[in-house]
């Protein structure tokens, strides 16, 4: 991925790793786009055993993959690949991980509307999940409103507004990287946001100002670390057969 200083998934997996006696190392490697290539290569080469993939490449590592799973089919996002028969597979484990965090929150989302910001990597795994859960309408606003409009080629049913409209919705998700750095933030009229559940995929830091404000105002937030928790523990299981403890 590129950023990928603030990953904290070689801390988990190595844990794991080190847990169940697996003699493997994960390790993190910031990518330039044009690196893809080689390092999908290495896999092929037995060099590599497995490959997490996060922003900016999970759509750009499609094209050089045998084949997907039906869910990184329907997302056209792959964050996890492994070896099939000697074939290159691409999954997707971010729809299980972002459902699983919704569900530890017994947070119902049959009938309910959803508002998502940003248009990222992640997003298409999120959409899918909503719509799994029985969500009723889903709405995407993003800063460049074309990158919405491509995801709306994908996903029929999702309504698309320009950036900083507010609607009424039961869940938020910040789904944009605004928050990772310090003092980032959303300019978001907090006072006409009438949604209950406030969620961010960020985890790391564990609260943004994103989260922060909502707080401010009453509203329940989480952040994404049960979802970066539970996507894992799928690929890990992909990878090693292996379901780990949470």
């Amino acid at each position: 991925g590129n950023p990928i200083d603030h990953s904290l998934s070689p801390l988990l997996h190595n844990f794991w790793l080190k847990k169940h006696g697996i003699n493997a190392i994960y390790e993190k490697q910031l990518l330039e786009k044009n690196d893809i290539e080689k390092i999908i290569n290495d896999m092929r080469e037995h060099k590599i055993q497995g490959i997490n993939v996060t922003v900016p490449f999970k759509k750009a590592v499609i094209p050089f993959l045998d084949q997907l799973s039906d869910t990184a089919q329907k997302t056209q996002s792959v964050n996890t690949i492994f070896k099939k028969q000697n074939k290159l597979v691409g999954d997707n484990t971010d729809v299980h991980g972002f459902s699983e965090a919704i569900k530890l929150m017994n947070f119902n989302l049959t009938k309910k509307k959803a508002l998502i910001l940003g248009a990222g990597g992640v997003v298409p795994s999120i959409i899918l999940a909503l719509k799994n859960m029985g969500t009723s309408e889903i709405t995407l606003s993003n800063r460049t409103k074309k990158k919405a409009d491509d995801l709306k080629k994908n996903f029929y049913f999702l309504k698309v507004i320009n950036w900083g409209e507010a609607i009424k919705s039961d869940l938020i998700i910040n789904a944009t990287s605004i928050g990772i750095k310090q003092n980032e933030q959303i300019k978001l009229d907090y006072s006409k946001l009438d949604s209950q559940l406030f969620y961010d995929v960020i985890y790391n830091p564990p609260q943004t100002k994103f989260l922060e404000n909502a707080k401010k105002t009453g509203k329940k937030t989480e952040n994404g670390k049960s979802m970066f928790v539970y996507q894992a523990m799928k690929a890990f299981e992909i990878w090693h057969g292996i379901t780990p403890e949470v």
